[in-house]
Parts: structure tokens; C-alpha cells; sequence
């Protein structure tokens, strides 16, 4: 496994495994079987209804807890919000079991930022989470943040695929000093990733498969992912992914599949901006 260093120290694998859309019925089992897989970062959120799962296979796994490296994620708060987030946050390590998580990310750019971000700040100072970050910050929202409060976001994981490579957002999160990390790396299958040729024929030029192509172009990118999958096989094979390198024509040729848009829904949507504004967890 590679490690990158994030801005405040904290070192995190390069490659995690997600649960997003895992039912919380077989999440337990499917990090289980990640963690048997070699996996040791794991990514939930307070929204996937799977933390309390997520949080038995840590406990029943054995593995030292310094050798992992757990996200979760805060979902908008009410007011007043820096209250709020502070009870999200201790009923997301009650779910989990622990007494601190490795990176907490806000998972949507709406409601009271500030009070929610200054709540986190006050989470990392205190050594309840070692980074905090974001998800889902448009270049515009990112820059806000950074530039008018006193910690700047270790991460921001966005939708990010061969389809949509958000390079003005990459170069953005370069500048500052922010993880890209990527959601939706295999694009949810959409746009026939899984069959494209261009991806197709690069696999089979390093005898890999189209998933193995994509994670290794988005290492090279130096862009952290978290490919979900319940399938043993392919949680192993998706790991495997540090024995061979693209070629720069090989990278190349992938870039030249962005469409520069996204293939699930745009969080400058009104509509969707209402949407998730107003969703509220049942807990």
C-alpha cells in the first residue's frame, strides 16, 4: 500500500475501500472481507446508515487500531450548527465504537459551513479526529473556506472518473494544499465504462482489467480512491494495483475521455441544491 501525507502530517493510504450503498445488513461482512483483503482505510458516512456495521468488522477484526484509518462523514446540520455538528460527530464514534476517527469530512457544501466547520476545528483540536476535510466543494465554495477560516480542509472527495476528471478542481486542491479524493471512480458503470476500449485496450496491454486501469490512472494523478465492492475477487483484484504504471500515452488517452461533466447530478442544481439542504438523518 502507498501512504500521502496531508497537510497537517496525517498519513493515509492511497487507497481505501468504500460502503456507500452497501445495505448495513451486509456491510459487516463486505469490510470484513476488504480488511482480509489488506484494505485499511475505510470510508462510511453518517448518511450511508452503515456506521455501526462498519464499526463491528473494526472491532472483530484484530487489527491494531493505529493500522487503520476510518473516515466519516457529517450530514447538514440545523441551527444551531456547531452544537449540532458536535452531537452528529459523537453519534457517529458511538455507531463506530471509537474514540477518535481519522479524517471527518463534511459531506455536503450547504447549510451553516462556517458553524459546522468551526465545530470540526474544534474536533481536531481536541484529537477526536486527526483531519477534517470536505466533500462534494466546488472550486469556488473550496477557495471560501480555505481562505476565511484558520484550518484548511485536508481533503475534498469528489465525483471523479475517466468521464469527469475535474482538472480545474485538481489543480485548485494542488494549489492549496488539499487531497483530492475520488467518489464514483468506476462512474457506477455508467457510460459503459467497464466495456470501453480505450480502457479495455490499455488492460489488456498490462494483462489487467478496465477497474485495475482506472485505479492506477487515478494513483498516477496522485488522486486518493475508495472502489466499493462486495465481491472478495474483486476487492483483491482492485488492491492490486501497485505493481505496474501506466505509460504517459497510456495516461494520456484516458484523459481524452473527459466530458467535463457529471454523470449523477450537479450540486449547483437548485433543485438539488433544495434536495439535500432539506434532508435531515433519522438520528
Amino acid at each position: 500500500m502507498q501512504h500521502i501525507t496531508l497537510n497537517n502530517g496525517v498519513r493515509m493510504p492511497a487507497l481505501g475501500f468504500g460502503v456507500y450503498q452497501i445495505p448495513p445488513e451486509r456491510t459487516e461482512q463486505a469490510v470484513s472481507d476488504a480488511l482480509a483483503a489488506g484494505y485499511r482505510l475505510l470510508d462510511t458516512a453518517a448518511a450511508y446508515g452503515n456506521e455501526e456495521a462498519v464499526g463491528r468488522a473494526v472491532k472483530n477484526s484484530g487489527i491494531p487500531r493505529q493500522d487503520l484509518f476510518v473516515t466519516t462523514k457529517l450530514w447538514v446540520q440545523d441551527a444551531p450548527a456547531q452544537e449540532n455538528t458536535r452531537r452528529a460527530f459523537e453519534t457517529s464514534l458511538g455507531k463506530l465504537g471509537l474514540d477518535h476517527v481519522d479524517l471527518y469530512l463534511m459531506h455536503q457544501p450547504y447549510g451553516d459551513v462556517y458553524g459546522q466547520w468551526r465545530a470540526m476545528e474544534a474536533l481536531t483540536r481536541e484529537g477526536l479526529a486527526r483531519a477534517i476535510g470536505v466533500a462534494n466543494f466546488s472550486p469556488d465554495r473550496l477557495l471560501d473556506l480555505v481562505l476565511n477560516n484558520e484550518i484548511t480542509p485536508a481533503v475534498n472527495q469528489i465525483e471523479t472518473h475517466p468521464f469527469f476528471q475535474r482538472g480545474p478542481d485538481h489543480a485548485l486542491m494542488l494549489e492549496h494544499g488539499v487531497q483530492h479524493q475520488a467518489w464514483g471512480g468506476f462512474a457506477e458503470g455508467r457510460n459503459d465504462l467497464f466495456s470501453n476500449p480505450v480502457l479495455a485496450g490499455i488492460g489488456d496491454a498490462h494483462g489487467r482489467s478496465v477497474a485495475q486501469v482506472v485505479l492506477r490512472w487515478l494513483l498516477q494523478r496522485d488522486i486518493v480512491t475508495i472502489p466499493k465492492s462486495v465481491n472478495p475477487d474483486r476487492m483483491a483484484q482492485n488492491i492490486d494495483v501497485f505493481d505496474f504504471r501506466l505509460t504517459d500515452d497510456q495516461m494520456a488517452a484516458v484523459t481524452a475521455l473527459d466530458t467535463g461533466g457529471t454523470l449523477f447530478f450537479d450540486h449547483h442544481d437548485p433543485e438539488m441544491v433544495g434536495w439535500l439542504s432539506k434532508r435531515r438523518l433519522d438520528s
